[in-house]
């Protein structure tokens, strides 16, 4: 639907993530001005509903102004026989714009594709956003890390053009076009002067897939003469790795496709605690947007009361900063880390010995409390 909308309008080479911004400011606007915002809740499997209710009860506590339509994304089989997304899913995200999706499982190897991939496909979420930020309080091997990976998330090597071409060899198609490498340059860059970033940086292997990432750094470099504000500079996916390693606070933000992106976005995770404490973001055009924690499903704690919420809560501030609600996305941000940074009430994978309820609580009552001095 969006990837049409897209292709009819005319609007390759201006800016995508401007006109998501706008659109989302203004469907913000209209929801305190006529009531709630409503938003799809995908719960997701394992720990999702624990963390999912944990974030819901800490928007009760700073009364946020959202309500939320929870839909399932369990697996069926559509007419064609096709395993896929529930159509009532399909439908919520088409009508509100806006979900918080909690981690799904998916069988390795067999069975559905990654029903993640298919979301961000279903509705052109060309945009994958994860801020990987130090925590104060929670003591890493770095310190002071403040990196943005953007990753171009819908063609690449997840294209999913696969095909055998006789007995034991199968070709997979890498798929680099001009409009999906363009429009994520132009995001990146717009992130970065949105939100006081002063580099981006493009990463590639141009100097052996010369036509596909030549093409993917053709545009990073174009739209750069565009930003001249901004600072540029171009790097090896190999020497990226290597130099985050080293030393973190040489990058800001990162631009790259598919297959990159999903590497380096898990490396800087693990720079700063792991995926349990990185929020995520995919936006597409006309300010669609799926705002998801990438974290496992950890089955081995669900309805247990340990699992951590801090990715998915944090990725709702993004949603809530989308949305343009950022008086409510800047108290429950604080709130959050404040608990994490005083320790009392750290969950088990924080190295306390807190329950996600207790967790939850100390961020509600926090919030409560910022909120009151704010009145």
């Amino acid at each position: 639907m969006f990837r049409a909308l897209q292709r009819t309008s005319g609007l390759v080479g201006k800016s995508f993530s401007f006109q998501a911004r706008e659109l989302a400011s203004q469907a913000a606007q209209a929801a305190t001005e006529n009531g709630p915002r409503t938003v799809t809740l995908i719960p997701g499997d394992g720990i999702g509903p624990e963390i999912s209710a944990s974030v819901q009860e800490i928007f009760r506590a700073a009364g946020v102004p959202i309500q939320w339509e929870v839909v399932d994304v369990t697996p069926v089989k559509g007419p064609d026989g096709k395993i896929g997304i529930p159509q009532a899913a399909i439908d919520s995200v088409v009508k509100h714009k806006i979900g918080l999706k909690g981690p799904l499982a998916t069988p390795v190897g067999k069975g559905h594709r990654s029903l993640n991939l298919a979301i961000r496909k279903a509705f052109d979420l060309y945009a994958n956003v994860r801020p990987c930020r130090s925590l104060e309080g929670f003591k890493t091997a770095y310190d002071d890390v403040d990196v943005v990976t953007i990753r171009e998330n819908t063609e690449g090597e997840y294209s999913g053009i696969e095909h055998v071409i006789v007995d034991g060899v199968v070709q997979s198609i890498k798929l680099i076009t001009f409009e999906a490498s363009r429009r994520i340059a132009e995001f990146a860059f717009e992130y970065a002067k949105a939100n006081g970033r002063s580099r981006v940086t493009a990463v590639h292997k141009a100097n052996i897939m010369r036509m596909s990432d030549g093409l993917f750094l053709k545009c990073c470099r174009d739209v750069a003469e565009l930003h001249p504000e901004i600072k540029f500079n171009e790097m090896y996916l190999d020497t990226v790795c290597l130099n985050m390693v080293q030393d973190p606070h040489k990058f800001d933000v990162l631009c790259m496709p598919n297959l990159y992106g999903d590497i380096l976005s898990d490396l800087c995770a693990g720079l700063v605690g792991g995926l349990g404490v990185t929020p995520s973001g995919n936006i597409g055009f006309g300010g669609a947007a799926v705002f998801e924690s990438v974290h496992g499903t950890a089955p081995d704690i669900a309805g247990q009361d340990k699992a951590n919420p801090t990715a998915l809560l944090l990725s709702s501030v993004m949603m809530l900063r989308h949305l343009n609600m950022r008086n409510f996305a800047d108290r429950i941000e604080q709130a959050c880390y404040d608990t994490i940074r005083e320790g009392k009430h750290l969950t088990g994978d924080l190295g306390g010995k807190a329950k996600c309820s207790e967790f939850t609580q100390d961020i509600c009552e926090k919030v409560q409390r910022i909120s009151d001095k704010q009145k």
